[in-house]
């Protein structure tokens, strides 16, 4: 009896210990403040117009499971975006998903999308953008809800690195690494 009970505190202690390592030294750790240095990141002029984008998706044992290619059109009147996406993954499978983003003047940023529980948030700072928002997988992904942190990093040329974590539970279930650029066109 008292080691199922050691068992089962060493379990938990384990696991309470994963979450905060987590949650202060690892990816969600990183808060936009950290950012305030660099190329200033603002979505209205370095998401504007055609982009394209191209990224893998690893899975939970850390292996790659997808990889795709996604155009992107962004259109901004003031502080109101959309941007258009048209994902393209190696599985053969298409995907579309269409943002709404408001930009407020000091930095927050809600988003919105068909296949989103409820609205996005967000905030801007210098060369980072973070945006986290719960996400409804396509049934033919196994039609799970799951918790999303994005984060996008302006680079000095232009482009926009993308770092996104899926998580289930606490626990993740998915990470995203992606690159976004203008597209050039002949």
């Amino acid at each position: 009896m008292t080691e199922t009970l050691f068992l089962i505190l060493g379990i938990l202690l384990a696991l309470a210990g994963l979450l905060l390592h987590q949650r202060f030294f690892g990816f969600a750790a990183q808060r936009p403040q950290d950012y305030a240095h660099g190329p200033r990141f603002d979505l209205r002029r370095h998401m504007q117009g055609p982009m394209v984008c191209e990224g893998v998706i690893y899975g939970p044992l850390g292996r790659v499971t997808s990889r795709f290619v996604a155009e992107i059109d962004g259109r901004w009147d003031g502080n109101s975006g959309i941007l258009s996406e048209r994902f393209h993954y190696d599985s053969g499978t298409v995907q579309l998903r269409e943002w709404r983003l408001r930009v407020g003047n000091d930095g927050r940023i809600r988003a919105e999308a068909a296949d989103l529980a409820g609205a996005g948030e967000g905030w801007a700072e210098g060369s980072a953008v973070v945006l986290r928002y719960r996400i409804r997988l396509t049934p033919e992904a196994g039609g799970h809800a799951l918790d999303v942190t994005d984060w996008m990093y302006l680079m000095e040329n232009g482009t926009i690195l993308n770092r996104s974590q899926f998580r289930k539970f606490g626990i993740k279930v998915a990470e995203l690494v992606a690159t976004m650029r203008p597209k050039v066109t002949a």
